[in-house]
């Protein structure tokens, strides 16, 4: 029989192993989707610091500093130039949450730019090594907003989160055009200022859905379930108000199961209702049957067990072949609006 010291120490081994069995049963190693693509894929980090904005999340009186990681093409010859794909992830989401469609898009021929945006990212990583983990105040009005009982605090949270989402955005776009306009070096010089898309998936696909309506140089946008927040412009008689204007560019909103039933009864996605309702060849709502929220992205792959709690056992289903669905839906689209479009020239 053991002794009592014996049984102590493999009681603390165990206590001490049970974070890390945790953490690999959560997250066990998975590969991203092969790309199906001619290019090579090349990688890239870097990190923009906006000198117009303080970090409002932290103590310090620094400027804020935006993460961004890029994937493009590396078998190219000094000519090539491609589409520029920007892409915001979800609510607690991270740089490579599309991972797969990253890198899908980048063998078809476009640089696409994914930002950690610090303190509504779980995590990400700053260029002096510096982990910022998700801001608490932030996490918890994720949990705390719901549009049925309170619209003017959902209203309010909505304009919060937007700002910081789309100056995010801003911020990247506008440094990248600086970069490709004066000639500098790696991806930049790849990249064709004239085609650019953004994308998103759940809260950062309603950023990607504000940019058109903030810019004139993005040509396309594709939204991964996620609702117009930025054209909610008030509550009035405990009902949102919108905004008038047509949606300026052509839009892909894909929904899972997770939402596809629900569009008529979540206030918040009145807008997408309106579209689906009011089909176009330039405003595409598509349904993907057979899983949910979190499977529009790599975390399917990334933790099956995770993904399966957080969809209520939903997610039993093909997960690369619904990836695979996602990526082609959004290849398709932004070859069709983005790659293939007709660049309006002054003669």
């Amino acid at each position: 029989m053991m002794n009592k010291r014996i049984i102590r120490r493999i009681a603390l081994a165990l206590l001490l192993l049970l974070p890390l069995a945790t953490y690999l049963l959560l997250f066990p190693p998975y590969q991203p989707l092969r790309p199906t693509g001619a290019h090579a894929i090349a990688t890239a980090r870097y990190a923009y610091t906006d000198k117009k904005r303080l970090e409002q999340f932290s103590s310090r009186r620094e400027n804020r500093q935006v993460n961004v990681t890029f994937w493009y093409p590396q078998n190219t010859d000094g000519n090539a130039s491609y589409p520029l794909i920007v892409y915001s992830h979800g609510g607690l989401g991270a740089e490579t949450s599309n991972e797969s469609l990253f890198l899908e898009l980048a063998s078809h021929g476009y640089v696409v730019a994914s930002i950690g945006h610090p303190y509504h990212a779980l995590w990400t990583r700053n260029q002096d090594g510096r982990i910022t983990f998700v801001d608490s105040e932030y996490f918890q009005e994720l949990g705390r907003e719901n549009a049925r009982q309170d619209k003017q605090q959902s209203y309010r949270y909505y304009q919060k989160w937007m700002r910081v989402r789309t100056d995010d955005i801003n911020l990247v776009i506008d440094t990248i055009l600086e970069k490709s306009s004066n000639n500098a070096d790696d991806v930049y010089r790849l990249i064709d200022v004239k085609r650019i898309g953004v994308m998103g998936h759940s809260l950062g696909g309603s950023a990607a859905l504000a940019m058109p309506r903030q810019r004139n140089d993005v040509s396309a946008v594709i939204a991964l379930e996620a609702p117009f927040l930025y054209d909610i412009v008030g509550v009035e008689n405990d009902k949102f108000t919108w905004r008038d204007a047509a949606y300026p560019v052509p839009v892909l909103n894909v929904y899972s199961d997770s939402s596809w039933s629900h569009l008529d009864e979540w206030t918040q996605y009145a807008r997408n209702a309106a579209l689906r309702d009011d089909a176009s060849e330039t405003a595409i709502s598509l349904h993907l049957s057979g899983a949910g929220h979190f499977s529009l992205t790599d975390l399917s792959l990334a933790s099956p067990l995770l993904t399966t709690l957080l969809e209520n056992g939903q997610s039993n289903h093909d997960r690369t072949g619904y990836l695979q669905k996602v990526n082609r839906a959004c290849l398709d689209f932004f070859n069709r609006h983005i790659k293939n479009q007709t660049i309006k020239e002054q003669p």
